[in-house]
């Protein structure tokens, strides 16, 4: 027994070393920016590799960071184009997941293979087909422009589908002989059961909303319009970069993420867990 109970505790100390040395080399980058945007140019761009603290704290990178970019601005398109993805992808998603999930049609499977098939396109393949339907539409450099893309989201429909077919049928049987009908029993049976879910959604859209770099700098040229990934792309120069005002720049359009994931990881871990259950 003690024999035993030695290994596990040995396996113990070995799993979480190992564990701990993933978190640290995960953690390098985001420490790297920090230091950087408190450094020289010098020291930024210095070869030695004993330069990792600067010599002197400096906020200079911050000042001209935030004389040159007008981060109200930049923040508001953001957080529009955040929000409007959000809302777009968890009605769709709740939606079509529902429907894939609990109602039987001609085609249902074959729909859904096909959902499935755009998930394994990469996005870049409709970056042509999408632009050409903006332009059409004279959309070009607004704000539906930006949120487009992601009005419907083939992982979304296939996270709510998953969430959908973990719920007992018996729910759905005791609102039917209630006297509910479809949506009745969609709007107060099953979707509030799927709250969860709809967050870790909601959380996955912003993040890939957020972070989306291609799509913002094909669709708009105008500086009104652009949002935090698009201006800070812009920030690197062909023959010189800035780094120390490029990493302030990305310190401050980190905090939206930070703060969002600090306020909803409850609710985040929740929905992935209950929408992993038949992953």
């Amino acid at each position: 027994m003690e024999s035993l109970e030695r290994k596990r505790k040995i396996s113990k100390i070995i799993v979480h070393s190992a564990l701990i040395l993933v978190s640290i080399t995960m953690l390098v980058p985001f420490f790297w920016m920090i230091l950087t945007s408190f450094k020289t140019a010098t020291e930024a761009t210095s070869v030695n590799p004993f330069i990792i603290f600067p010599k002197q704290w400096r906020t200079d990178a911050f000042k001209t960071v935030f004389r040159n970019m007008n981060f109200f601005l930049l923040y508001r398109n953001t957080l529009l184009l955040i929000l409007f993805r959000v809302i777009c992808a968890i009605v769709t998603a709740t939606l079509a997941g529902y429907a894939f999930a609990r109602l039987h049609f001609p085609g249902r499977d074959l729909a859904f293979s096909l959902v499935l098939f755009q998930m394994m396109v990469p996005n870049q393949v409709f970056l042509i087909p999408q632009y050409l339907m903006v332009s059409k539409l004279g959309m070009l450099n607004t704000m539906f422009a930006l949120v487009f893309p992601g009005m419907v989201t083939a992982f979304g429909t296939f996270l709510l589908r998953q969430g959908f077919m973990t719920l007992p049928t018996d729910l759905e049987e005791a609102a039917r002989l209630d006297g509910c009908n479809i949506g009745q029993c969609f709007l107060f049976v099953m979707m509030p059961l799927m709250r969860s879910s709809m967050v870790a959604l909601g959380i996955f859209t912003a993040l890939f909303a957020y972070k989306d770099l291609m799509w913002p700098l094909i669709v708009n040229t105008d500086k009104d319009m652009l949002v935090l990934s698009s201006a800070l792309a812009k920030m690197q120069g062909q023959y010189v970069t800035k780094f120390p005002e490029l990493m302030a720049a990305s310190l401050i359009a980190c905090l939206p993420m930070i703060i969002l994931y600090v306020f909803f990881q409850k609710q985040f871990i929740e929905g992935i867990a209950t929408s992993g259950g038949k992953l």
